[in-house]
């Protein structure tokens, strides 16, 4: 997994997502980091064989929208719905994508975006994401507080 983030930050503008919040106190980077790992969990713990390489790739990359949500031009509630072309769009100007990454960024946000996963990569990346933005947002954030 790091020689896939490492990769990413040389030939890409991964190290960005450093710079902007994604859920709660958490950086989009980190949170990006977050869901690979639980994509890897959770391939694991249900003994589900993957393309390993794009699962990581596809779930360090689902949130490749290079901006602040919080504070960006069009209304905020509109980015759940936008941010996977954006993220893809500048997936593709930096790095050449398989299917399997394609379907993981684009759809992860499914039932927000309407259409759903194509791949198990896909599915698991979505559930993931989904797990790790509740943890992010609600404990994370508390448990910060109490230290």
């Amino acid at each position: 997994m790091v020689a896939i983030i490492d990769f990413c930050k040389e030939n890409g503008r991964l190290s960005l997502e450093k710079r902007f919040i994604q859920h709660g106190t958490c950086s989009v980077y980190k949170h990006s980091v977050n869901v690979a790992l639980m994509s890897l969990i959770i391939a694991d713990m249900f003994s589900i064989r993957v393309d390993c390489s794009s699962l990581l790739r596809g779930a360090i990359l689902h949130d490749y929208f290079l901006y602040d949500w919080h504070s960006h031009k069009g209304f905020p509630c509109t980015h759940g719905f936008t941010h996977p072309f954006r993220a893809l769009k500048n997936a593709k100007e930096d790095f050449l994508l398989n299917a399997r990454e394609v379907d993981i960024i684009v759809h992860h946000m499914f039932p927000l975006v309407p259409i759903p996963p194509f791949t198990k990569e896909g599915w698991i990346v979505c559930l993931a994401d989904k797990i790790c933005a509740v943890y992010e947002t609600f404990f994370a954030r508390a448990s910060a507080r109490r230290e």
